[in-house]
């Protein structure tokens, strides 16, 4: 890499884990060059709390919004499909539980943020990609789990130019093995703007509280101790 700066791409959705990989970079002395995604979620309120993440950390002119509109043109998920709801009912999966992959999940989704974010990575001469995956309290999700990293960290050494010379870029998942409660202990130590965060799957100005995600995020701050600084309708 040019020069003694450590840089890292840091993708940002505007939630919760996200948002803790920036405090991890952050504290682990690396620039920040966060990227994130809009493909036409139903939660697009999210950009714009990438946006005011970003600009807490100073780092608001480098934040690189790409479109990927095509992946509501191809549905699949509850995301990015109006025809399948999000889900508000059922248990919260336990830890490390197999099972049947949620609605949630939307195909590809990682892999094409990965293979973008090298691109962004390799451009600016970042030595390191942060993603916020967990494989713990939210299991299910193929593209969360540490098998598909390795597999994408492999890739990536063999598809680029510093990987060839030598110098791969890494993929940071300094989540991967938390529980919720962990994440939010650890972003709080590193004081994280949780309050600039949204987690709710329904894209409101105030979160629902009843999706998946909402109510794993409510649990997690209760497990933790700690209030959680933004607006629910219900919690």
């Amino acid at each position: 890499m040019n020069g003694t700066t450590k840089k890292a791409v840091i993708i940002l959705s505007g939630g919760l884990d996200s948002t803790t990989c920036m405090g991890y970079a952050r504290e682990e002395g690396f620039e920040l060059y966060p990227i994130t995604f809009d493909y036409g979620q139903r939660h697009r309120i999210e950009l714009n709390n990438a946006r005011s993440v970003a600009e807490h950390y100073g780092v608001l002119d480098r934040l690189k919004l790409i479109e990927l509109g095509f992946l509501r043109d191809f549905g699949g998920s509850a995301l990015t499909d109006d025809s399948i709801d999000v889900p508000l009912t059922g248990e919260l999966p336990e830890v490390e539980q197999v099972g049947e992959i949620p609605v949630t999940y939307v195909p590809g989704r990682n892999l094409l943020f990965l293979s973008i974010a090298t691109s962004y990575a390799e451009a600016v001469g970042a030595e390191a990609i942060y993603i916020g995956v967990n494989a713990l309290d939210y299991s299910g999700y193929p593209d969360c789990r540490p098998e598909f990293i390795a597999k994408v960290e492999e890739v990536i050494a063999t598809a680029t130019k510093v990987g060839v010379e030598g110098k791969p870029i890494t993929i940071e998942t300094p989540l991967i093995r938390l529980t919720k409660a962990d994440i939010i202990r650890e972003g709080t130590r590193m004081k994280v703007p949780y309050r600039l965060t949204t987690s709710c799957y329904n894209g409101e100005a105030e979160a629902c509280g009843e999706c998946d995600s909402c109510r794993l995020r409510l649990k997690g701050f209760a497990e933790a101790g700690l209030e959680d600084p933004i607006a629910y309708k219900r919690k």
